[in-house]
């Protein structure tokens, strides 16, 4: 367990969390509703510091981030809990419980030698929502620094100010899911906070880390061509050069009731994100995707199949025919 005086503040006989946007208020023994942060004589205690529960050696592109470091491996990590209760939820086994039994212990020196020893160019803090592990991912992304890597966030985008400013020059990426446009559906489904989500979009992309964000379309919960539009002209007006993700639903969790998402819902998203003036838009959890191409002479430039880049012609960072910079971070 680790105690940590910076992201937590006293209000009269409780403290208060700030590691994501429920700053949950807590009495003495209470636990928030991530359910891994705990108010012990006074103090924040992280309960899952240095319990690590999933770890994987991914390819970058699994995150997903398709415009950073293509081709790179990077070490995932992730510990139990979450401040979100998604219905779907793929990782629910652990994201959905607090119980430490079948995690294990490790030192963050321990995941960067880890990540070094396997030839990863990064460290992803991911499965379960980061944010509510900030206390051990600073500890290992500032090492991860010290060592040439580089650190990337996978989250459902409720973190809380006071973390985001704390990442900077710790965090190098994000992607965030954004999981629809209805605020009620954020509320009651998935007991989080639609302007909450965004304002962390708009920060994020105004704080100088990379940001790529994931919608999964599910089908009747956020596939209609009003909300979709919603989402894509959201994202265009903060950066038409931030990556959106089109991803796929599979049943999975309370809803294997569900069907898959039909391939044809998919290109309609795709086609949406295009026409609202997105230059980057991919479909994924299916085989055939993934290709970047330049957004001024429509060139590919990067040909994926599944997680796998099987070409890249990109020159520095620029399309090889018409020198185009093409956002991201490539090196």
């Amino acid at each position: 367990m680790s105690s940590f005086s910076n992201l937590y503040r006293e209000e009269k006989d409780k403290i208060v969390c700030q590691l994501c946007q429920h700053y949950c208020h807590l009495k003495d023994g209470q636990i928030g509703v991530c359910g891994v942060n705990k108010n012990e004589g006074g103090k924040l205690l992280n309960l899952v510091y240095g319990k690590i529960s999933a770890i994987n050696l991914d390819p970058i592109e699994k995150k997903p981030l398709y415009h950073f470091l293509p081709s790179s491996n990077s070490l995932s990590i992730g510990t139990v809990g979450c401040n979100f209760k998604c219905p779907f939820c793929q990782n629910w086994q652990i994201s959905q419980t607090s119980n430490l039994e079948g995690s294990y212990s490790v030192t963050p020196q321990e995941l960067v030698n880890i990540a070094i020893e396997n030839g990863a160019k990064s460290i992803s803090y991911t499965y379960n929502e980061p944010t509510i592990f900030w206390p051990f991912a600073k500890d290992v992304a500032i090492l991860a620094k010290e060592a040439g890597l580089k650190n990337v966030f996978v989250s459902n985008g409720f973190e809380s100010k006071e973390v985001i400013e704390d990442a900077k020059g710790l965090l190098d990426a994000f992607n965030i899911d954004l999981k629809s446009f209805n605020k009620d559906y954020y509320k009651k489904s998935l007991k989080g906070n639609l302007d909450g989500v965004l304002d962390t979009i708009k920060r994020v992309a105004s704080s100088g880390f990379w940001l790529e964000i994931t919608t999964l379309i599910v089908p009747e919960v956020n596939d209609s061509d009003k909300e979709l539009e919603q989402i894509a002209k959201f994202i265009s007006s903060i950066d038409r050069d931030i990556p959106w993700h089109i991803s796929a639903f599979h049943p999975d969790y309370k809803e294997i009731d569900k069907e898959a998402t039909p391939v044809e819902r998919l290109k309609k998203a795709y086609k949406i994100g295009k026409d609202v003036g997105l230059n980057y838009v991919y479909i994924g959890n299916i085989l055939d995707d993934g290709v970047t191409r330049c957004p001024n002479c429509g060139e590919e430039l990067i040909k994926r199949v599944g997680f796998s880049v099987v070409e890249n012609r990109l020159i520095d960072g620029a399309c090889f025919k018409c020198k185009t910079k093409i956002a991201g971070v490539w090196r």
